[in-house]
């Protein structure tokens, strides 16, 4: 997944386009866009081996502005403004259900 945003330009490494290869170093500033909400993260150490997901936090600070969750709280807010289902204009389905119900008769 990681190579993917890579390739895709999502991640960023001080402020320049990361490659999938490209080695991390402490103090190092990554840029993450994830979601509409671009999450910065600060390499403090790297780790002597692998290590689960729960000590990832001991090798990471995240800096990331809480106004960015914000605006995703109020983008969920604007996707429910638009028409529920079940309501307004049928669909092709609820149009077929319903020509085959008069059909019947």
């Amino acid at each position: 997944m990681a190579t993917q945003a890579c390739k895709k330009g999502q991640v960023k490494l001080n402020n320049g386009i990361a490659k999938p290869s490209r080695e991390v170093y402490p103090t190092d500033k990554i840029e993450l866009r994830k979601d509409q909400i671009s999450y910065q993260l600060t390499v403090n150490d790297l780790p002597p081996n692998r290590v689960g997901a729960k000590l990832v936090d001991i090798y990471r600070t995240d800096t990331t502005a809480k106004e960015a969750f914000a605006a995703k709280e109020l983008l969920k807010y604007s996707k429910d403004y638009y028409r529920k289902k079940g309501t307004g204009r049928p669909t092709k389905k609820d149009r077929r259900d319903i020509d085959s119900f008069y059909e019947e008769e």
